[in-house]
């Protein structure tokens, strides 16, 4: 047979069945399968390697010439890529919002990609469609509480849409902000509207010199590029100061009248339903009414905290919601559904139609295609993960997981504040908090921290989180930030607590580990 032949046959094979009941592959798949936990060991990456050894894995940029069997690439994922990736499943990784998820979603995933379904189209997601339309349905009604009527009305409607799926939260803020430019500069007589027109045409129609959005300094970066995709600058997202960490409503109403009075407009406010850095939740009730008063849509980008909503004990904290024109949701954070799970959904379901596009062939008029309203075109059928999450967890089963991970965050404030060496920056409010290595004496009663000293505590914390990582035995994340004891950030641990595996004794080791550090570190000493 040719090399020809040949290197074509073993490409069909490829496309058609695996290598054989007891090949590599089988091998590896039953041994990913059936104990994820056991092959991504303790540690939080695999083994101990510089990332500099590692780019040398993947330091050529030549596709490979000929055709290599699955199973001998398969071993070369292992040696290359899955043992030296982050274990994001131990119960020590509390440094960012990336989880263990539940075990049956690798089955699952193994499905989707043997679908291999397009949820631009119906022609290519003929079942996949109305399962994400449910999905958006239920999202809908535990952010918006509607009626049955409601949601038989517009759940399965090809002229309205309760929201759209997308790969996460840039995505959904960018979806939901286009969506209100689109809806505040609208075809009115002389004008087509901004999305015929553009943006020059339509602030000269309406006669504005800026399109404004409103948030806190602790508003997510994707609101940035938001404002830069669409034409409106980044210098017109005007970020407020927030030492408490929350949006002042009276603050952002005079920003708003003060743009007005300026020849501006207020496109959109945006709160935030558990920020990334401290998980706090912004006034939701009050900047409804400022939105209504400053007639602009009112957006929360409840990315992170959206999830509280399934706790009956919780819920409250994001009293208001409700009011949003727009709510953005990230199902791969507190869903616990594998990365890649976004979502935005619009109080008003003909709300997206300002962004409606069509195609000859592809998203016709009066198609129930749900590309036709999302800033993306062709994507796979993640709201199947988060529609076997609800199903097999269920809203009380998401309640456990909610209300145990904010106890747990509770329980780690209440770690550190007993601890020596250990200073609480920010309380927990949702399973997030912030804290410092600062050994008691200089936190003792009315004395004030002089800046000599936080700049030594700065270059401190940023050594020992450092070292922690590096060392692979636990991860917290850092930041920088304000708050009304430190009007001068400073850096800071940041702890993430929605892993159920986390265990007390998981917390009390991390805390020892930096002690120990830290205390050998010279630095220690000069302070």
């Amino acid at each position: 047979m040719s090399q020809a032949k040949a290197s074509l046959a073993h490409l069909y094979r490829v496309f058609t069945k695996p290598e054989g009941k007891d090949s590599r592959l089988a091998q590896i798949e039953a041994q990913l399968s059936d104990n994820l936990a056991d092959f991504l060991s303790g540690h939080i990456v695999t083994e101990e390697i510089p990332l500099e050894q590692i780019e040398q894995d993947f330091s050529q940029a030549q596709v490979p010439e000929q055709p290599q069997f699955v199973s001998d690439h398969a071993q070369h994922l292992l040696d290359t890529l899955v043992s030296k990736s982050v274990n994001t499943y131990s119960p020590r990784f509390v440094g960012h919002m990336t989880s263990a998820l539940p075990y049956f979603h690798l089955s699952l995933a193994k499905l989707l990609v043997g679908l291999n379904q397009n949820l631009v189209k119906i022609e290519t997601s003929k079942a996949f469609t109305p399962l994400e339309r449910q999905v958006l349905g239920m999202m809908h009604r535990l952010v918006f509480a509607g009626n049955d009527g409601f949601y038989q009305q517009h759940l399965h409607s090809a002229t309205s849409s309760l929201g759209t799926f997308c790969s996460g939260g840039t995505l959904a803020n960018l979806n939901a902000l286009w969506v209100a430019r689109n809806n505040a500069l609208p075809p009115v007589a002389g004008f087509r509207g901004i999305s015929e027109d553009g943006l020059i045409a339509a602030m000269q129609h309406h006669n504005i010199n800026q399109l404004a959005v409103i948030s806190s300094a602790r508003g997510h970066y994707s609101l940035a590029k938001a404002m830069d995709l669409l034409g409106l600058g980044k210098s017109q997202l005007h970020k407020l100061n927030c030492p408490q960490q929350t949006l002042d409503p009276q603050q952002v109403l005079q920003k708003g009248q003060q743009i007005l009075q300026q020849g501006g407009r207020v496109m959109a406010i945006v709160g935030i339903a558990g920020t990334t850095e401290t998980g706090h939740i912004d006034p939701l009730d009050e900047l409804a009414e400022v939105a209504s008063e400053l007639n602009c849509h009112f957006h929360v980008d409840a990315a992170w905290g959206g999830a509280t909503l399934f706790s009956e004990r919780h819920a409250p904290l994001l009293s208001g919601i409700e009011k949003a024109d727009s709510v953005t949701l990230d199902a791969h954070k507190q869903m616990y559904v594998p990365m890649g799970a976004g979502m935005v959904l619009f109080k008003d379901p003909l709300a997206g139609n300002a962004v409606r596009h069509h195609a000859q062939y592809i998203l016709r008029q009066g198609s129930k295609d749900l590309g036709a309203t999302s800033v993306e075109g062709s994507r796979n059928g993640m709201a199947m993960m988060l529609y076997a999450s609800l199903h097999i967890l269920g809203r009380q089963g998401y309640e456990l997981l909610i209300d145990e991970s904010l106890a747990k965050a509770r329980k780690f404030a209440q770690l550190i504040k007993a601890h020596k060496d250990f200073e609480l920056v920010t309380e927990p409010v949702l399973c997030l908090l912030t804290y410092r290595l600062c050994p008691g004496h200089l936190r003792e009663k009315g004395r004030v921290i002089s800046d000599k000293h936080n700049h030594q505590l700065d270059e401190l914390n940023r050594l020992i989180q450092k070292q922690q990582r590096e060392a692979g035995h636990s991860f917290v994340s850092r930041t920088r930030l304000s708050t009304e004891s430190y009007p001068e950030p400073i850096t800071v641990f940041r702890v993430v607590l929605a892993n159920p595996l986390t265990t007390e004794q998981d917390l009390q080791a991390i805390l020892a580990e930096q002690s120990e550090l830290a205390t050998k570190h010279p630095l220690w000493d000069r302070l």
